[in-house]
């Protein structure tokens, strides 16, 4: 399963279900005080160097930082869903068939109505 760094303002209900499918996920808040409030670019530098893939729903800022480099461990941007079940699902799907998250940006979108 994946090793994965939820940013600030990815939903922690979300995370905890990732966990329940057997993903390693560390949140911002968990890895304490300094890493909250950081920009996007100390995020990644923090989930690389704890060798995690990001998962956030902070989509623009990401594209933009994969754009700039795909030295990283993976950047899974998902559309955010009010079905906390359906999207942590999505996620496990969307990353499960990856043999490898390290360079690769992973759109995760919510379906539409």
């Amino acid at each position: 399963m994946a090793r994965l760094y939820a940013d600030e303002q990815f939903p922690r209900l979300v995370s905890q279900l990732l966990r329940n499918m057997g993903h390693d996920v560390l949140t911002v808040q968990e890895a304490g005080n300094a890493n909250l409030g950081i920009p996007d670019d100390r995020v990644l530098a923090f989930a690389i160097s704890n060798n995690r893939a990001v998962v956030t729903i902070n989509r623009l800022d990401f594209i933009k930082l994969h754009r700039a480099s795909s030295e990283h461990l993976g950047i899974i941007i998902c559309t955010n869903d009010s079905d906390r079940p359906r999207m942590a699902t999505r996620i496990n799907e969307a990353i499960t068939t990856q043999e490898s998250l390290q360079g690769k940006l992973i759109r995760v979108v919510r379906p539409s109505s």
